[in-house]
């Protein structure tokens, strides 16, 4: 039975993490999947993953899914809009003013071509990676134009509330200027964080805690796609690189002489516009909403997590959001979740009255 809103075929081009994922979640709906990548090893991966199948010569999609990397996204995407002359293309990557320059400028069929970007991914990648629910509550940005109709606008929207996300419309400048500042330029000062790892003694890694593994988590993503992704998105990412710097010299400044009057204020005004800048990030489903702490003391155990999930279910609270800390060696491990103010104190009581242990609650 087909549970989507999208009628006929659909066609994912790239098997990689993006492009497999996209496959799962349709061929979970009942929609025929057709799966083609330029790598034989690729596609007969993601085929044997069951993310759709190997393409016909009788193919007639009327919905195309370019999952390739940013350097060659245009090329494909002028490809599969000459090859398939009835069918709407959209593509995923991470940038979206490159790709409709490059296909206005080589005459290609802009009015069936709509660019598009799910904030979704995992460190790693390849069809190996992939999950049908990828998607599910994440924003999905849609990059109409001025020469598509608005029918066709329906169809990727259709595309997206298949696979569980939320879309969002804008322009394809509002998204690269968005994506800078969100995802870009997260990962260039994670990877130069994580960098100055490389000339520390073993004694200080092993100190590491959940803040360092929180900030340079991304900085294990692939160099390669990265490279393309900066480069073809670098002028919105270096303007806010350049702020960042000023505010790291203004920082840099106050530490070198910390005992000069205005110093210390320099410095917690800065920690302070933290705080601020933090408390804009959405929570769950897209949510504007502040959550209250609770950090559990979970001991090192086979169950015992599990254990303590199923009891925060059965006290009828659900959980905003779920943190994990365990350092090597420690024979406990924190769980930090995050639940709405009103019931706070009341997972609390219960909680403690079946015996875990609270390391700490706050708003």
């Amino acid at each position: 039975m087909n549970g989507s809103r999208i009628i006929g075929q659909v066609r994912v081009v790239g098997a990689g993490l993006l492009g497999a994922s996209v496959g799962l979640g349709l061929k979970a709906l009942g929609v025929d999947v057709i799966v083609h990548d330029a790598s034989p090893a690729n596609l007969s991966l993601a085929i044997d993953y069951g993310a759709g199948r190997a393409a016909r010569d009788t193919d007639n999609p009327t919905l195309i899914v370019v999952a390739v990397p940013p350097d060659v996204t245009a090329s494909v995407v002028a490809a599969e809009l000459a090859a398939f002359s009835n069918a709407l293309v959209t593509d995923v990557a991470s940038v979206k003013v490159a790709p409709l320059a490059e296909l206005r400028a080589a005459g290609a069929d802009v009015a069936r071509y709509i660019g598009s970007h799910p904030l979704a991914g995992r460190e790693r990648g390849g069809a190996i990676s992939a999950r049908a629910d990828l998607f599910i509550g994440r924003p999905w940005v849609i990059t109409a134009h001025d020469d598509i109709p608005a029918a066709q606008i329906g169809i990727i929207e259709d595309l997206v509330l298949d696979l569980g996300a939320a879309p969002v419309t804008m322009t394809a400048e509002q998204h690269d200027s968005s994506v800078a500042l969100v995802s870009h330029v997260p990962q260039v000062i994670a990877t130069l964080l994580a960098k100055q790892l490389l000339g520390s003694t073993e004694a200080a890694v092993s100190l590491s805690g959940q803040g360092l593994r929180d900030t340079t988590r991304i900085a294990s993503s692939d160099p390669e796609l990265w490279v393309q992704i900066l480069g073809a998105n670098a002028a919105d990412v270096v303007q806010i690189l350049r702020r960042f710097r000023d505010d790291l010299d203004g920082v840099l400044g106050a530490l070198d002489a910390p005992t000069v009057p205005g110093a210390r204020r320099a410095i917690a005004e800065v920690l302070a516009a933290g705080n601020a800048g933090v408390a804009r990030i959405p929570g769950k489903h897209g949510q504007d909403r502040r959550f209250s702490q609770i950090v559990i003391m979970v001991d090192d155990k086979p169950g015992e997590l599990a254990r303590l999930l199923t009891e925060i279910g059965q006290a009828g609270v659900n959980m905003e959001d779920l943190r994990l800390e365990h350092s090597p060696g420690a024979e406990i491990g924190l769980a930090e979740i995050s639940v709405l103010p009103e019931v706070e104190q009341r997972l609390v009581d219960e909680l403690e009255a079946g015996g875990w242990k609270i390391a700490g609650a706050w708003k």
